[in-house]
């Protein structure tokens, strides 16, 4: 890459961050959620508006020529892959209380009820959906009522997670009972999406491809739950580690890395390989506090930013648009998840105001929605119009849950109730105000 070149992807990288964070306050100050903004400094950079509006200078500063335009999307794939990395390892590193005794009942509730319901009710109806109306020419029926069935219930763990940051309650067991019903929902419906797009090949599904990459992921996971924090512990502290004793933050990164490229040799999801790595370092927060802290503040000051705004610059709105399908799909999958999700919660014994809480928070569909639209529309299964509708849930049902939640927060209600934790102040975040306060 020459100078001249470096020089036009400063302008790009100025123009994605700078907008990311101008949008993203001004939705704060509206008490919005702030990763909204944040994605919609794409929309507005993106194809959606500069693009369609003022096509020659979007294609100046964004496109380029030839290889140079070959080059910036690289980049912007590179901005987007790292900033969602980086966004789950702080989660995972925040997240303390996940999957602990306590809330083991509660999860397996919330999960199994507010995931399988909504997905078996769009299953046992879909004589009654309209999916040709939804589906790419020529697209199974099978595997264009799996994209919806999905779609109904998913929850997103990146856009959740920066929601549950801004908000100062990511530390919460309200946040630890969320993350830990969108880790298991996604462990198993992305593996319904890889099933989804192998019919649309000709061979078909191989049943035993789809059950080991099931039980690579599954396997990781645990191992990952398990195994892995204990053997962190011991090479943290041993004496040989001398990455760990030169630059912590070094240190910090390569077990990040590591965990990707481990996660990645067996086809497993990097988002849990990140959230992964950062929970297996919680039980070392008092050597890393301040690696960790570094890495997360330089995360959410540039690249998780410019991740939600790579989101927002990928998606073209100016398809095909239906109103009528966008207001019946997101009516449709909206009362069917925080139905689902409230059962769940009723079911776990919490009071009707939790219910509430967790279910709309997990109506969040976010990150996982938007891709799930791209990888179905890339398959071949959905049509244009429903690429476009499913963006757009995604974008509400977010932007619904953060202002829901930020609503009950600054009414000085508990998201749930009897729980005296509800806004601690975690090692990571005292260490932050004292470097502050210096």
């Amino acid at each position: 890459m020459s100078t001249a070149e470096f020089g036009s992807l400063t302008l790009l990288l100025f123009l994605i961050i700078a907008s990311a964070h101008l949008l993203g306050y001004l939705f704060q100050r509206m008490r919005q959620p702030k990763v909204i903004g944040e994605i919609l400094a794409g929309v507005l950079l993106g194809p959606t508006i500069l693009g369609h509006f003022a096509p020659r200078v979007s294609t100046a500063i964004f496109s380029g020529s030839g290889a140079l335009g070959q080059k910036y999307e690289l980049i912007l794939s590179f901005l987007y892959n790292l900033g969602l990395l980086l966004l789950m390892f702080c989660s995972g590193a925040e997240v303390k209380g996940l999957f602990k005794k306590r809330d083991r009942r509660e999860v397996t509730w919330l999960a199994s009820v507010g995931t399988a319901l909504p997905f078996l009710l769009v299953i046992a109806g879909s004589k009654w959906l309209p999916l040709e109306r939804l589906s790419a020419a020529h697209a199974p029926r099978l595997a264009v009522l799996l994209v919806v069935g999905i779609a109904a219930s998913v929850t997103s763990i990146p856009v959740i997670s920066r929601i549950f940051h801004d908000l100062k309650i990511l530390h919460t067991r309200f946040a630890s009972l969320v993350l830990g019903v969108a880790v298991i929902e996604d462990i198993v419906l992305w593996a319904v999406l890889a099933v989804a797009t192998a019919l649309v090949s000709a061979a078909g599904v191989k049943a035993g491809h789809v059950f080991w990459h099931v039980m690579a992921a599954l396997i990781y996971f645990g191992i990952g739950m398990t195994v892995a924090p204990v053997a962190l512990r011991w090479i943290t502290r041993a004496r040989w580690n001398v990455l760990m004793q030169a630059s912590p933050v070094g240190y910090v990164t390569v077990v990040l890395l590591a965990y990707a490229a481990i996660a990645a040799a067996f086809d497993v999801s990097l988002v849990f390989a990140a959230f992964l790595a950062g929970y297996g370092l919680i039980g070392e927060l008092d050597l890393l506090t301040e690696a960790i802290g570094t890495i997360k503040g330089f995360s959410f000051a540039v690249f998780i930013p410019a991740y939600f705004a790579v989101v927002g610059y990928r998606l073209d709105l100016s398809k095909t648009f239906s109103f009528t399908m966008l207001a019946v799909f997101l009516t449709g999958a909206c009362t069917l998840k925080l139905l689902a999700a409230g059962i769940g919660a009723r079911c776990a014994s919490f009071p009707w105001r939790d219910s509430l809480n967790l279910a709309i928070a997990t109506n969040a569909r976010g990150g996982p929605g938007i891709v799930l639209a791209s990888v179905a529309y890339d398959a071949g299964i959905i049509n244009a119009a429903f690429y476009t509708t499913l963006v757009l849930t995604a974008i509400l049902t977010s932007q619904a849950a953060g202002a829901w939640l930020e609503y009950v927060l600054r009414s000085g209600k508990p998201l749930l109730t009897g729980v005296v934790e509800e806004l601690p102040v975690t090692s990571m975040e005292a260490a932050e105000a004292e470097r502050f306060a210096a």
